[in-house]
């Protein structure tokens, strides 16, 4: 090349800084193919299973080598590349049988807390779904600002968890003003002193 009069320093310069910018531009997708085998190997989830990653949470349609397909409850279609997600916390909310259905549920200061966990456990111990061992617990959580905090717990087989979730929050929400417990608005004293 240098006999027919072409420098082969300038040749040499591009070729090298073509090479140097697919290298970069091959890199991320270099990550996500090595995310993906990751994944592959370590089977962290698997088609079927609802995950939450990436501030993003749905059931996985595919592993594919370069991104994890989701999709949400609302049937959005999400691609998370698998170089973020292979590095990431991943929840996998599917790998156990049994899940944990937490409700928090404020009652007024004042209202008997026996009595709402009473009303509580039975409601609870009457649905069927909701396993008997470990028994469905209420205990007080929190003493807020504007009310005394209960913490039901209960566990459920891991198809079952969302309408049992939602199915007792509202017969709590039922049940409680007939058990004669109140639901608390935010309040605030406020105490005027003369001079």
């Amino acid at each position: 090349v240098q006999t027919l009069g072409v420098n082969a320093t300038s040749i040499i310069a591009i070729f090298s800084a073509a090479t140097l910018a697919i290298g970069m531009a091959l890199s991320g997708t270099m990550q996500n193919f090595a995310g993906g085998v990751m994944i592959l190997l370590l089977r962290p989830y698997r088609v079927g299973d609802f995950i939450s990653a990436q501030g993003q949470s749905g059931t996985v349609e595919e592993i594919m080598l370069f991104t994890t397909k989701i999709t949400t409850g609302d049937r959005q279609t999400i691609y998370i590349p698998n170089s973020a997600i292979s590095t990431s916390i991943i929840d996998n909310y599917s790998r156990s049988e049994l899940r944990r259905v937490d409700i928090t549920v404020s009652i007024s200061y004042g209202d008997d807390v026996d009595n709402a966990r009473r009303a509580i456990l039975e409601l609870l111990t009457a649905d069927a779904r909701i396993m008997q061992d470990p028994a469905p617990v209420v205990w007080v959580a929190a003493l807020a600002d504007s009310s005394v905090n209960l913490s039901v717990r209960a566990w459920v087989k891991n198809a079952d968890y969302w309408d049992v979730f939602f199915e007792n929050n509202e017969k709590i929400y039922k049940l409680l003003p007939l058990k004669g417990i109140s639901f608390p608005f935010p309040q605030m004293d406020v105490h005027v002193k003369h001079n």
